[in-house]
């Protein structure tokens, strides 16, 4: 059993990230129903858009507590882009809106210089903070992924920073925690080395 279950819950780049799999030859199947999840060995959490959103569906559909009851069982888990947003206490962007609280911190809104627009769209480079990462085998330091997001995650735990990116100041875009691997870029459209880490996370199944 090494399916890979990717979780839609009504919002998400869905169709990217299976896709991905799919070149890659990774058995991934789209999940809408918690149940399903009996049949999967690892968890990828896509998602876009806005954090209250975001969790409203989760708990409509029923996932916040299949979330933390997966990764509690430690079973493989990728968060991506508002799927890592989730994974904190809160979010800057919902005041008030609880978030799975897994990993303990925040989500803050970029304030940085006028001349820096906000969301950051496009391609930066992500410095890797854990060398011993699994998910970064085979890329190089600093290698480029793509962003598009208005808001950035700050753990009060600095040791499960795996990757610090820089857009007018220096912020946590990848995590990793015992079974947790979350980005806050999109390795589903970041070319060679995005699909480099997809693999990775396929080969730790």
């Amino acid at each position: 059993m090494s399916k890979i279950g990717i979780i839609d819950y009504g919002m998400g780049n869905l169709g990217s990230v299976s896709n991905a799999c799919k070149f890659l030859e990774l058995d991934a199947e789209i999940i809408s129903a918690p149940a399903q999840l009996d049949a999967c060995r690892a968890m990828i959490l896509p998602g876009v858009g806005a954090f209250g959103d975001c969790m409203a569906h989760l708990v409509e559909h029923n996932f916040a507590d299949a979330i933390r009851d997966w990764i509690d069982s430690g079973k493989p888990f990728m968060g991506i882009c508002l799927g890592l947003q989730a994974l904190f206490q809160g979010s800057e962007e919902s005041p008030g809106v609880e978030g799975l609280g897994i990993l303990e911190g925040s989500v803050k809104k970029f304030q940085i210089a006028p001349e820096l627009k906000v969301p950051q769209i496009g391609w930066n480079a992500v410095n890797q903070k854990k060398t011993d990462c699994p998910m970064f085998s085979g890329i190089d330091d600093a290698a480029y992924f793509y962003f598009v997001h208005s808001f950035y995650v700050a753990p009060d735990d600095s040791g499960i920073v795996a990757g610090e990116t820089d857009y007018g100041l220096k912020y946590c875009s990848a995590v990793w925690k015992d079974n947790v691997f979350a980005a806050q870029f999109h390795p589903e459209k970041s070319q060679a080395v995005g699909l480099q880490m997809l693999k990775n996370f396929g080969a730790s199944i």
